[in-house]
């Protein structure tokens, strides 16, 4: 209502990549969206609805909140999965409610077993297996007392999936880690199988996975980045296009779409004499008499201070270079070049204005920060709007 920025989310551009993914994919693996981070910072209320809307009915998370916070905005049934921690009070709600978890541990097991006797109910229960990430995962020295567990329990477990994570699928350097890897998973798979147990989903491929390692998709796969348009980074883009022939569906530069623009506008507008300093400090200092406009919005906003003297905005369908420290509610830009900027006026952070465009590739090159980390820092409490 008082807001002085705000975010919009396309929902043409979601519906273009959810066709290439689907495409890539095929009709038989399952499409997970997963909506961790606040949807990559998208907003995971009107993410979901508008995922949903397109016909996602499998959303990921990596905590009870965020399946909670889904639960509360859909109406309509959706698988929910939460890839992270699950104890307490969120193993009880998301017992009851029929909410999926992984497992990485027996401890973890036990526990969901105990709450699901309590209350006459199945967990559904994700094996989560560490093959070589060192981060979570149920090692493969536990797996026949894991497995052993599940079959004499399985009155109160569902065994919805088997899966795990690769540490590194977008790079090529993390190559022979990555084959290891897929060898330790498929090994624990069969063991399982081994066991009487059969899953109804085996699923390992994140973004970067499901293009560089295609064998890893089985029959779900997890998305999280490229369903905002994003790829994993500039290396996958790269290993893609070499695959790319006249007889494709999509080329790469209509591959995926930004979802996101963000967007804010002039607060003041003023003159500085040559000489002058702007902004806190000495780090710029006026080369000619300037006109600057100083715009609402600052790192406690997650527009990262590391662009200070680096970044640009759109303004009049120009780049506004950042001119000086960015505060924590507000930053100066140059408008000198630009003709009659007033108050009011639009100011673009991320997307187009005219034939210009900021991207978050550009503030990644300027910042040094991954594409997933300036995505998430966008405070929850600026608005976004599904357009």
């Amino acid at each position: 209502m008082f807001e002085t920025t705000s975010l919009t989310i396309n929902k043409s551009a979601y519906q273009n990549n959810l066709k290439f993914i689907r495409q890539h994919i095929g009709e038989k693996v399952k499409f997970c969206s997963i909506v961790k981070g606040n949807a990559y910072g998208h907003g995971i209320a009107p993410f979901v609805a508008m995922a949903a809307d397109c016909g996602v009915d499998y959303f990921g998370v990596y905590a009870a909140d965020e399946a909670f916070e889904i639960k509360k905005t859909l109406t309509k049934n959706v698988s929910i999965m939460i890839m992270g921690m699950v104890a307490g009070e969120s193993l009880h709600w998301a017992i009851a409610n029929e909410v999926e978890f992984f497992v990485f541990d027996i401890e973890i097991l036990e526990a969901a077993v105990e709450v699901a006797q309590s209350q006459n109910k199945k967990c559904i229960i994700h094996l989560d297996i560490e093959t070589g990430m060192n981060r979570t995962g149920i090692e493969r020295s536990d797996l026949r007392k894991v497995c052993n567990y599940v079959k004499a329990h399985q009155d109160h477990i569902y065994l919805k999936g088997v899966c795990t994570h690769y540490a590194g699928s977008e790079s090529y350097v993390n190559h022979e880690r990555v084959q290891q890897q897929i060898v330790n998973f498929n090994k624990a798979v069969e063991e399982i199988s081994s066991y009487g147990l059969d899953p109804e989903y085996i699923h390992s491929a994140c973004s970067a996975a499901m293009m560089n390692y295609p064998e890893t998709m089985s029959n779900m796969v997890r998305v999280g980045i490229m369903q905002y348009g994003y790829w994993s980074n500039k290396e996958t883009l790269i290993r893609y296009s070499d695959q790319v022939t006249e007889d494709s569906i999509l080329d790469t530069s209509k591959a995926l779409s930004r979802l996101l623009e963000w967007k804010t506008t002039v607060m003041s507008v003023k003159k500085v004499e040559k000489g002058e300093f702007i902004g806190y400090g000495n780090s710029y200092q006026a080369y000619n008499d300037m006109t600057i406009a100083v715009i609402p919005v600052g790192y406690s906003y997650g527009y990262t201070r590391a662009l200070s003297n680096k970044g640009k905005v759109l303004i009049g369908g120009e780049e506004a270079p950042i001119c000086g420290i960015i505060n924590m509610n507000a930053m100066c830009v140059d408008i000198t070049h630009i003709q009659n900027v007033q108050k009011g006026d639009e100011v673009v952070l991320i997307g187009h204005q005219d034939e210009k465009v900021i991207t978050i590739a550009s503030f990644c090159e300027m910042s040094n920060l991954m594409n997933y980390e300036l995505l998430t820092r966008i405070p929850h409490n600026i608005p976004r709007t599904v357009k």
